[in-house]
């Protein structure tokens, strides 16, 4: 009825044209002319109508209206070929996956809420998820199956078929495979990838797909036939994601070349390892090149040394002779060393076992057909102790000391302290020496034996020290003869001993209606106490003793109060000095040393600090003469100190020995002397010089070190890398980095590395000091430590 309706009624449709088409059908309401023809018998009419299911008539066609009128690019060039670009005939359409949306947020702050973001919150109200194209959404996720393959063999005929690994790989995000074939050691096949990655064709003329693969199936592609055995843990969690259970792993079969290379790794070699073997192996380049690597690494320069003897009596005469043993930890191997004593009448040939590993027990020649021994079958340092008795090389040794170095590496590493030296020394033999003539009396003695120890005497030499020490200092004894004549029974003698050079002189003093000259009775000189066979000793003058000298006998009766003063403390000065005088004669004594006061100063600062310390100050008042005791120093020094900081500067010595450079009075003076003594500034001046004593060896210790590292080329490296051997962490200990510059073939004591670190790094924490920071710096500022002046 509607095609009826329609043919006769032409001009309903052109107006239908020019109507607005909205779907497959739609209704249209009669028109105006048609109620008036007809009339009010004619009822209202509504029609759905399908546009496509009418006839495709000339002139009764509707044009198809869009809201947009695009102009697609539908010709390309590609390799020079123009072609036409559609989907479905040149590329496929883009694939999407839902995702689930995400949040939304909108950033507020503190302001309220407004109308427009009411709107934005109720926008995507009902959407859950998003569109997003394959791509984005499965970037990166793969698919991993495992499977395999038969080949067959046709070449030899130990095996017929070879069973071949392969992995699968699906990409999620393009829908591309690629098939890789690990590779195996000694195969003999060209692994690898096997196929590259591309969409593979399915069995049914479609692409692969995700259902296509799973555990227990057989993968059909370009005529081989893979059985997938298993897949990842992210592959099975994917496909229960899909809604699509993994299959159990399946087992992998087995093929005979296979099975055999399994064989060749369980069973072991019928013909033991032999020397012969061994070396035939190194000599083609073989062998173990390498083994022990990671010990010589970390041992590489330490070895244990102990100290033993070997109680010779293969000889006719007694012999203890002793020896080294050396064990390097580095490889295991040990040396022994004779250590030959002075005169001891043997060759020069000091090595009694040259470095190698050395076998328990006795020693046996071994052929080269002979099993090589095992490791625990060797000597091993660890098995020495202190006091212990050794064989080796059917020689028997005892054990008595080691160095520090082994003492440290017992307690350290295995947690044990060897026990203190032995004394291992024999008694020294008496040997007959020639007996020392007796003294003549001609000469000093020195003189007298210089004939009899040198074949051409030399002449004596002076105890400067004892002349320094010692000078003026005289003890003087009263004394009389002891068995004397009538006459001689009331004669007093004087007996003087100087301590400065030994000698005597006694002396006679005047007695009134004597009857005999007195006077000197004898020379000041060495002379021989005829009593004792030596020279004359202070203790020889004691009261109460007897001395004979030129078959004079004397009995001492008594000792004045100096030399008890003397007997009581022998290097007690006993001057008393005029602080004054002494201050004003050191004054005009420095002026004529130099002609320069700077030169002066530097005379007397021997470590060349700027200052001049109580113990610099004493050398110079021992330089002139003056053997002050330590509380007249201090107040001499106190005189030149004028801030009294317990050290006198450059400017207080000029202040304090030149005179002024004009004067406000008529023949001004200098500041007399305090004759008192200061107990603070005394511990002031102590203290100032073990500060200054301590600054040379910081300054030393930062000088030397940085004398290493900066002078020599490459060190810095050099250290790095043994430090990467010693530990990982970029902090260390002190200990750690003195460790590391003994390795290094420059030892440092533990304190001198502390001092250069703290002065390089005031802060820094002892036990964790960053090692590449602190070489740098000792680097960096190595021109910046002024050196002596």
């Amino acid at each position: 009825q509607a095609a009826a309706v329609f043919a006769q009624r032409p001009s309903c449709l052109a107006s239908a044209g020019r109507a607005k088409v909205t779907g497959l059908a739609f209704a249209k309401p009669p028109l105006e002319s048609d109620r008036r023809t007809k009339g009010s018998a004619l009822p209202a009419m509504t029609a759905m109508v399908d546009l496509k299911s009418l006839p495709n008539l000339p002139g009764f066609s509707f044009p198809e209206l869009k809201d947009h009128y695009p102009r697609p690019q539908t010709w390309n060039r590609v390799n020079g070929t123009r072609i036409e670009q559609k989907e479905g005939l040149s590329h496929d359409r883009p694939k999407f996956v839902k995702v689930p949306k995400a949040q939304d947020t909108w950033r507020t702050g503190g302001l309220p809420d407004s109308q427009s973001r009411a709107n934005f919150k109720n926008a995507g109200a009902g959407i859950e998820h998003d569109q997003l194209p394959a791509w984005d959404a499965f970037d990166r996720h793969v698919l991993r199956f495992h499977g395999y393959f038969k080949e067959a063999v046709v070449e030899t005929n130990l095996e017929n078929h070879r069973v071949r690994k392969v992995i699968i790989y699906y990409y999620l995000e393009d829908d591309t495979c690629q098939i890789i074939e690990p590779k195996q050691d000694n195969s003999g096949i060209p692994q690898g990838q096997l196929i590259r990655r591309h969409r593979f064709p399915a069995p049914n003329g479609d692409y692969l797909k995700v259902e296509d693969l799973q555990v227990g199936s057989i993968l059909q592609i370009y005529g081989r036939s893979i059985m997938l055995t298993d897949c990842d843990p992210f592959t099975r969690e994917y496909y229960q994601q899909v809604g699509m259970e993994q299959g159990p792993p399946e087992k992998t079969e087995s093929d005979p070349w296979l099975e055999t290379r399994e064989v060749m790794k369980a069973t072991h070699a019928l013909q033991p390892r032999t020397y012969e073997k061994i070396y035939r192996e190194v000599m083609l380049g073989g062998g173990h090149i390498n083994a022990d690597m990671q010990q010589f690494l970390e041992k590489d320069k330490k070895v244990l040394r102990f100290y033993c003897i070997m109680d010779d009596v293969s000889t006719p005469q007694f012999e203890r002779r002793p020896f080294i043993i050396m064990f390097f930890l580095a490889d295991d191997q040990l040396e022994i060393r004779e250590q030959y004593p002075l005169n001891c009448g043997r060759d020069n040939f000091p090595i009694f076992f040259r470095k190698a590993k050395m076998p328990i027990g006795e020693f046996k020649v071994e052929g080269p057909q002979a099993q090589p021994r095992k490791k625990h079958e060797y000597v091993h340092g660890n098995d020495f102790r202190v006091n212990m008795n050794v064989t080796l090389l059917s020689a028997n040794f005892f054990i008595y000391d080691a160095d520090e170095f082994t003492r440290r590496y017992f307690i350290e590493e295995l947690g044990e302290e060897l026990e203190p030296r032995v004394d291992v020394q024999l008694p020294e033999r008496a040997v007959p020496r020639a007996k020392t003539p007796p003294y003549t009396g001609y000469g000093s003695w020195d003189d007298s034996m210089g004939s009899v120890t040198h074949l051409i005497p030399k002449p004596p030499k002076k105890d400067f020290i004892k002349l320094f020490r010692h000078e003026g200092k005289v003890l003087r004894f009263k004394a009389k003869f002891a068995n004397p004549k009538p006459e001689d029974m009331d004669r007093i003698f004087v007996v003087s001993y100087y301590l400065q050079d030994d000698t005597l002189s006694i002396h006679e003093p005047p007695q009134r209606n004597l009857g005999i000259v007195t006077g000197r009775f004898l020379e000041k000189g060495i002379h021989m106490n005829q009593l004792t066979g030596q020279l004359f000793q202070p203790n020889d003058l004691l009261p109460g003793s007897q001395i004979k000298v030129y078959n004079n006998e004397f009995l001492i009766l008594d000792m004045d109060e100096y030399s008890k003063k003397v007997f009581q403390n022998p290097d007690a000065l006993m001057k008393q000095f005029d602080l004054e005088a002494v201050v004003q004669k050191l004054r005009e004594s420095m002026r004529q040393q130099y002609p320069l006061v700077r030169d002066i100063f530097r005379r007397f600062d021997s470590d060349h600090d700027g200052v001049l310390t109580i113990a610099e100050f004493q050398q110079a008042l021992e330089k002139f003469g003056f053997q002050l005791p330590p509380e007249d120093v201090v107040k001499v020094m106190r005189h030149f100190d004028t801030r009294k900081d317990g050290q006198v500067s450059y400017n207080e010595f000029c202040d304090a020995l030149l005179d002024s450079d004009y004067t406000t009075a008529m023949m001004p003076s200098k500041a007399p002397l305090k004759n008192f003594h200061d107990q603070g500034y005394a511990e002031r001046a102590v203290m100032k010089s073990a500060e200054r004593a301590e600054t040379l060896q910081v300054r030393k210790a930062t000088k030397e070190l940085g004398d290493v590292l900066y002078k020599k080329q490459n060190f810095v490296i050099r250290i790095l890398k043994e430090m990467k051997h010693i530990t990982h962490e970029d902090f260390v200990s002190c200990e750690q980095i003195q460790s590391a510059l003994e390795q290094v073939g420059h030892p440092f004591h533990i304190e001198d590395v502390q001092r250069a670190i703290l002065y390089i790094m005031p802060n820094a924490d002892l036990a964790a000091v960053d090692f590449r920071q602190l070489f740098q710096a000792i680097v960096t500022s190595f021109h910046d430590l002024s050196a002596s002046r």
